[in-house]
């Protein structure tokens, strides 16, 4: 077509987006690390922390049987509480004291359960927030807004604006990894998308169940062309890409499979060496532990210690921790994970890494300190279960910048409810990206006319969490 008889619609498309499209070339030179979307960045004010590990407990595990305990719900064991039961998912019932038997942990007396009683050795360099609500009783909802700051509509996760913001101090892996053993949790990927950020920053998914490196990351390894043949191969494929996506305009969709193709080729060089944990001394391997989630740990540790920016573990696909029927599987659930959460803690703080390293544990929400009535054809006879609570749960932070030994406010006497210094997801989200260097506030993403955050237009710093500088 000649220029000359282009419209103005046309001249948009074909100039405007073809200097887009210009810009983007250079982000997928691996020869041109400095203009790499995942380079390492400054942040914009003085950070505590470098990188981040997520722990999600995934399916909402009871705070009242492992970091909350109420003393109160044995006095009225088997009958209804002092004050009236507040609406959840279903129907609950009468008090419903916890199994568990809590003690106090160093020099600081946490308390925390015995089921937690490896990770309570770490006590004094953990701060427990009791005092935490979310917005709905549900599984969906609730999955997205701890993991990407709204319920509802498609947001980036959190893993990928710490990944916008901060970029990757190793170009060779992905920025943001999201390792999760068998299969998917509730929403799926939707935990670790970019939404309308380029798609480089979304989570990669590690199904950690695996030990075999090809397993682990599907066809990581050519076994039919060399380096130098896959390098000539990716660029005829890049320049054919470039040209399709200048005519397409911004594809998020499409800037992400051009983006994995470069660095799956990148990957070649370092992800088999990261994922080997055979190359852990035999001690270390002891001290996390045999199970699956002792593997997943341990890798974090792994990760973070090559730069990787952002890691999510979960606990298994699904929701594990949903326990209606009988609550007594959380210790199950609790053996299998508590010693190597107590091994990665040590293990970052004495390789120097735990000042430097965010690390965040809990769930979508709490537990009823109730008992969850039985259902016809559900759960009938089954009384020894609790429901969702949203109203007041416990999550715990440690590392980069966080008050070790403290306990941040309080749910009431019961536990159903966060009474004292009350604190939201979103403030969860603002503190986390204020001890990384950020004011969640300008710290944006220009999207559809629009300034968006993780935060969107909530949230504050929970200043009495934090370490003085």
């Amino acid at each position: 077509m000649n220029p000359s008889t282009w419209n103005r619609r046309q001249i948009l498309n074909r100039c405007g987006m073809g200097i887009g499209a210009l810009g983007l070339a250079p982000l997928l030179n691996t020869s041109a690390a400095a203009s790499s979307p995942l380079a390492p960045k400054t942040p914009p004010q003085r950070a505590a922390a470098k990188q981040a590990i997520h722990i999600f407990l995934n399916g909402g595990p009871s705070h009242v049987d492992t970091f909350d305990p109420k003393p109160l719900l044995q006095r009225y064991q088997g009958r209804p509480l002092p004050v009236d039961n507040l609406p959840t998912e279903r129907a609950t019932g009468n008090a419903f004291p916890s199994p568990y038997r809590f003690s106090q942990y160093g020099e600081s007396g946490l308390p925390f359960s015995e089921i937690f009683a490896r990770t309570a050795e770490c006590a004094d360099d953990i701060c427990v927030v009791r005092s935490m609500y979310a917005d709905v009783p549900n599984h969906e909802p609730s999955f997205l807004l701890w993991n990407c700051g709204d319920a509802r509509l498609p947001r980036p996760s959190m893993g990928s604006w710490v990944t916008y913001g901060l970029g990757s101090e190793n170009q060779n892996l992905p920025g943001f990894v999201a390792l999760c053993p068998h299969g998917l949790p509730t929403q799926g990927t939707e935990n670790w998308r970019s939404a309308f950020l380029p798609g480089i920053y979304q989570g990669a998914h590690i199904d950690t169940q695996f030990t075999n490196i090809e397993k682990l990351i599907e066809n990581i390894r050519n076994t039919t062309l060399t380096t130098t043949h896959q390098r000539r191969q990716l660029d005829l494929l890049l320049a054919a890409n470039q040209e399709h996506l200048a005519a397409r305009g911004h594809d998020p969709n499409l800037e992400a499979r051009i983006e994995s193709f470069e660095l799956a080729y990148r990957m070649q060089s370092e992800a088999a060496d990261a994922f080997d944990i055979e190359q852990e001394p035999q001690y270390i391997r002891d001290m996390y532990g045999s199970t699956v989630q002792a593997r997943t740990l341990l890798l974090a540790r792994r990760l973070v210690e090559r730069g990787v920016r952002f890691v999510q573990v979960w606990y298994s696909g699904g929701q594990p921790w949903d326990n209606h029927d009988n609550i007594q599987i959380h210790g199950q659930l609790a053996s299998q994970i508590d010693q190597p959460i107590s091994a990665l803690l040590k293990d970052l703080k004495q390789r120097g890494l735990l000042d430097e390293t965010l690390v965040l544990c809990g769930g979508e929400f709490g537990r009823t300190p109730t008992v969850e009535l039985p259902r016809p054809l559900l759960n009938s006879g089954k009384q020894l279960g609790r429901d969702h609570n949203h109203h007041g749960f416990s999550v715990w932070l440690a590392g980069g910048g966080i008050r070790g030994g403290h306990v941040h406010g309080a749910t009431d006497e019961t536990g159903w409810k966060a009474v004292e210094d009350r604190v939201h997801v979103h403030d969860i989200h603002a503190t986390m990206l204020h001890l990384l260097g950020f004011d969640h506030e300008t710290f944006t993403y220009r999207y559809a006319g629009r300034d968006f955050r993780l935060t969107d237009v909530h949230g504050k710093v929970i200043q009495g969490i934090c370490r003085s500088p």
